[in-house]
């Protein structure tokens, strides 16, 4: 089965543990600078990084609606892992420094895609589509960090 990619950065004007922690903050910061395409957002456990359980249904398209609920790990230092229980679908976010007073916010997602001509067609158009939802996303982080 193939896999599609999604892959944005954005470089955010504060340092790289304030954007971590930010991103890391289910409780507080992460529904408040979710997009339109995010709904029902609920932090189910924790909220603070690893270890958390949440959900929300991403609307990538008018017709395509995903239920999501994720678990939150750490692997490594500047890194939050998201893996939804309900698809194959795992999201990355990496921050490192870059420069002074400023951070690299990098977000991954993949997934395994169906087959046929729809998975031709979720090839071809979903991760420019995923990639704008989640530009939009870290630009709201940006907003959220650099005040």
């Amino acid at each position: 089965m193939a896999q599609v990619e999604a892959t944005t950065e954005r470089i955010i004007a504060a340092d790289a543990e304030a954007v971590f922690d930010a991103l890391a903050d289910y409780k507080d910061v992460r529904g408040k600078v979710l997009t339109g395409h995010f709904s029902e957002y609920e932090v189910r456990e924790g909220g603070d990084g690893e270890g958390s359980l949440v959900h929300w249904k991403l609307q990538a398209t008018s017709k395509r609606v995903r239920d999501c609920l994720l678990e939150v790990s750490e692997p490594t230092d500047g890194q939050l892992v998201e893996k939804d229980r309900n698809s194959s679908m795992v999201t990355t976010w990496t921050v490192t420094p870059a420069g002074e007073g400023k951070s690299k916010a990098v977000v991954t997602t993949v997934w395994d895609c169906a087959g046929g001509i729809g998975g031709f067609f979720e090839r071809t158009f979903a991760p420019k589509g995923l990639g704008r939802i989640y530009d939009e996303l870290l630009q709201n982080l940006a907003t959220e960090v650099e005040k």
